[in-house]
């Protein structure tokens, strides 16, 4: 059996992991990379595997860069299976249309400023008939039902706890007459988080592929950021400012509406005019609304006594065409508007922070991690200008950092997710996490005792 690292190895994106064993090949994840465009256009455009060869796809979640690339894999030919929980499929068939639709956009926009320069046209890296053809190789499983992606192989999807649908990927493997088992992390949720339940720890495995992305801190706790993002929001609305979020489509949107949701029926945000302006969170919060039994207790306690809807409440308004998003530009007063993507590199939170970016009263929210080189990145390190669409702009809005929400587990809780298996597991592979985050996480595991853990490059392979 052997691994190959060949996505977000010594980096947080582009997420895929490959397996070989009895002569079979396995993809755990197919995530685009996310950084510098060019750069991301090229890694993402060739695989560092044969896809001919690839027998089965098994995915832990819907993100785009655990998920984004699997349009270019049907693209150039891949026709086999793709596993996943119920929910993370049906999220898969908007996620892949509208990253589509997204890289589609894109490539026209720049091409019509690369034409008036006389450059030549650019290509999206896939559209919306290979997103089409991804989405028909989809084969949904539930919770913690075994399969066989390949002989030999029994696989499960264990709650992550990280977004709705979520999962760590356990296989149970029988080579040469001996057995083997992997846990796959995914990306491993929060207790406490809102709407969905919390992750389920792994136990009795023989190596674990975990993700480290924030093994250099703790978060502030969820109603520590929920006291942080209801103030800067109060504060920029009495100010008659602005309040500009990025935020996953899937996921953090939710998580922010749910905010919101809370602050109205506390009277903080009477009637605030909220925009959630993106034609896929509109999707994705009505597919949340359609797995009810997916949400926590917290969550169903306080639909009970509120007696309305988790992602709806007075003042909120889902915003999908394209005029209505634009409407926004004309509108007076304050409001607050939640927008794709969450990196601030694609889609229409680009238009919100140029139309906005320049205003000292206005407020940008940075509610999630933001990979280097990213829009989001600059703007969290407090950059005074910043390129969107070619051009630069001043940056005279505030920005605040509020990393309490995130969905990702902090050091202390992946101490934890690893100590689990301590007893057990022969060899700890630690992935999606830069270099500075895994070398603190891995002085932490040396001081609690593991001394069979790797960081591997990309391109590596591992023997087991």
């Amino acid at each position: 059996m052997k691994i190959h690292f060949n996505g977000a190895a010594r980096t947080v994106t582009g997420s895929q992991h490959l397996i070989e064993v009895n002569n079979h090949k396995l993809l755990l994840d197919c995530g685009l990379f996310q950084g510098k465009r060019a750069e991301a256009y090229e890694k993402n455009r060739h695989f560092s595997f044969n896809p001919d060869e690839l027998d089965a796809v098994l995915l832990s979640h819907a993100h785009i860069d655990h998920s984004g690339n699997l349009p270019n894999l049907a693209k150039i030919g891949y026709t086999g299976p793709i596993y996943a929980t119920y929910p993370t499929a049906t999220l898969g068939e908007i996620m892949l249309m509208d990253s589509a639709h997204i890289h589609e956009y894109d490539a026209e926009y720049i091409n019509k400023k690369r034409a008036r320069h006389g450059e030549p046209p650019i290509e999206p890296l896939y559209n919306r008939a290979d997103a089409a053809r991804a989405i028909e190789l989809y084969y949904p499983v539930h919770y913690n039902e075994p399969f066989s992606p390949v002989p030999g192989v029994t696989a499960r999807f264990i709650d992550a706890g990280h977004i709705l649908g979520s999962a760590a990927i356990r296989l149970d493997i029988e080579e040469n007459g001996t057995h083997k088992s992997l846990w796959f992390s995914g990306d491993i949720g929060r207790f406490g988080l809102p709407l969905i339940t919390d992750p389920v720890m792994p136990s009795d495995v023989d190596y674990l592929l975990m993700e480290c992305t924030y093994g250099d801190m703790e978060h502030f706790t969820v109603e520590e950021a929920y006291q942080k993002f209801s103030q800067a929001v109060v504060k920029t609305i009495d100010r008659g400012g602005r309040v500009i979020v990025p935020a996953f489509a899937v996921g953090r949107t939710q998580e922010i509406v749910y905010f919101l949701n809370q602050m109205s029926t506390q009277g903080l945000i009477s009637r605030l005019p909220v925009y959630v302006d993106s034609p896929l969170a509109v999707q994705a919060s009505q597919i949340f609304a359609s797995y009810p039994e997916y949400f926590d207790e917290e969550t169903n306690e306080f639909i009970r006594t509120q007696k309305h809807q988790a992602l709806n409440f007075d003042g909120l308004t889902y915003v999908s065409s394209v005029e209505e998003s634009k409407a926004l530009n004309d509108k007076k007063g304050p409001m607050v508007i939640i927008s794709a993507s969450g990196m601030a590199e694609t889609g229409r939170i680009l238009h919100h922070l140029k139309n906005n970016i320049g205003n000292p009263r206005n407020t940008v929210l940075i509610v999630g991690w933001q990979a280097p080189d990213t829009l989001g990145r600059r703007l969290m390190e407090g950059a005074d200008q910043l390129r969107i669409f070619g051009q630069l702009y001043d940056r005279r809005a505030e920005v605040q950092v509020i990393t309490g929400l995130s969905a990702h587990a902090g050091q202390h809780l992946l101490l934890d997710y690893a100590g689990a298996v301590k007893e057990r597991v022969k060899e700890i592979f630690l992935v999606h996490g830069e270099e500075d985050a895994a070398g603190v996480f891995m002085g932490k595991l040396k001081e609690k005792g593991f001394a069979h853990f790797r960081y591997p490059s990309p391109g590596d392979t591992a023997e087991l």
